[in-house]
């Protein structure tokens, strides 16, 4: 339901909500993963396994002398014998000092799980940031927003009638669009469309959202520019891509921006393929583990070979998503535009264990078409930018930029390449 809204004035929306959100965020997936797969483990159900009857296990002898001395001699109450499974397992892998090999409790499991599913409830948006700092947002096909009349571009003045603070991340901001999903629940936004005199409020009921791993749209700046952001890598990003390469494709798109900005990573077979969409042949990575290297090629006729490509990075760009960006650099397929990416040059496997906790363990490093490696380094973008104090796309910018002098140069039969500092 649509209705006017005074004229906006002002950002009150608290800075802690975002701040936390961000601390949550950055727990999760500020050190990037990419899994190889994931293995269930057949053991024993969880109520047996955490039985004190299971404590003796002659591989350990001096666990169990040390739980005898605490029975004998401890004072206080001691936690169950699953929490100190927990925390011998806790121990054990810290003792790797691996910071990507560790353990997980089941409901953080699950959680964990919930978001390599991608769902969520919310309202179905992406955020993003213009060029003039704005929060706009662009609603997720056949989503709650879509359908309660949110456009692509619709600037986000407040959430339930307080202002949302500009400076706050798009990610920040979008954790405060979500919420439990039940009956009358949703948020009431208050926006701004492009070409209105006045701003106006929309109420949007919460939903189950399936994430899409991959959005695109032609950019309003040049028509003859594609936009496409991968967000993650799940097992459906590979056919989301190809959706958004064949319509960018019939919109007459003649270069692309492809957005890997705060990709954390995600599943390594998947993320090869992308890559593969953008190859025409050739090696993708090199992975050596503990036994053996293998070797991932990219197959000849990707649908985005013929597309001049410049591609956003940043120090959230990790580990399959730079694993991505560094095929395309190493086979100058298009060029990096952003800052340094975060270093993440290693494959963990997750292993699910019989009462559903599990442990990521580290189980290979992987190496860039030329054998670089990225661990503790990352990539070096080719256009160094910094970001905007004041919240303005400017790496697209330049993107774009860099794109059209290509495309013109091409228009007018020289062949010359873009300038690129």
């Amino acid at each position: 339901m649509r209705k006017s809204s005074p004229d906006y004035k002002g950002y009150t929306r608290s800075i802690v909500l975002g701040a936390l959100t961000g601390i949550v965020m950055a727990v999760m997936f500020v050190a990037g993963f990419l899994f190889r797969d994931i293995v269930r483990l057949p053991g024993l159900p969880a109520a047996f396994a955490s039985s004190v009857d299971a404590v003796d296990d002659p591989s350990y002898p001096l666990l169990d002398e040390v739980q005898t001395l605490i029975d004998d001699h401890y004072l206080r109450e001691q936690p169950d014998y699953l929490q100190r499974q927990y925390a011998a397992i806790r121990g054990m892998l810290g003792s790797l000092n691996d910071p990507y090999t560790f353990f997980i409790d089941p409901p953080v499991a699950q959680s964990e799980s919930d978001v390599l599913a991608g769902t969520y409830g919310g309202i179905g948006v992406q955020i993003q940031r213009s060029e003039s700092g704005q929060l706009v947002l662009f609603p997720f096909p056949d989503g709650p927003a879509a359908r309660e009349g949110v456009v692509d571009g619709d600037a986000l003045l407040a959430i339930d009638g307080a202002g949302v603070d500009i400076t706050l991340q798009p990610d920040a901001v979008d954790q405060m669009l979500r919420g439990e999903v039940r009956e009358e629940s949703g948020v009431t936004l208050t926006l701004m469309r492009e070409g209105e005199d006045a701003a106006f409020d929309l109420f949007v009921p919460f939903e189950v959202i399936n994430v899409p791993s991959v959005v695109w749209r032609m950019l309003a700046e040049d028509d003859r520019i594609g936009y496409v952001q991968i967000m993650r890598f799940t097992s459906r990003t590979p056919e989301e891509l190809a959706t958004a390469l064949n319509e960018l494709r019939d919109s007459d798109a003649a270069a692309l921006v492809v957005d890997l900005r705060n990709n954390s990573g995600g599943l390594l077979q998947e993320s090869v393929t992308v890559a593969d969409e953008f190859l025409d042949g050739g090696v993708v990575l090199y992975e050596e583990s503990l036994n053996e290297e293998d070797t991932f090629d990219a197959n000849p006729g990707g649908l985005g070979v013929n597309f001049p490509l410049a591609v956003l990075v940043n120090q959230g760009t990790a580990s399959a998503a730079e694993l991505v960006a560094g095929a395309l650099q190493d086979y100058e397929r298009g060029i990096l535009v952003g800052q340094r990416t975060y270093g993440k040059g290693t494959v963990q496997q997750i292993f699910r264990l019989s009462d559903e906790s599990s442990i990521h363990i580290t189980s290979a490093e992987w190496f860039t078409p030329d054998r670089h490696a990225l661990d503790g380094t990352g990539l070096t973008p080719t256009i160094e930018m910094i970001p905007d104090q004041n919240g303005r796309d400017v790496e697209l910018g330049e993107a774009t930029r860099y794109l059209q002098e290509l495309l013109l140069a091409v228009e007018d039969g020289t062949g010359a390449e873009a300038e690129t500092e």
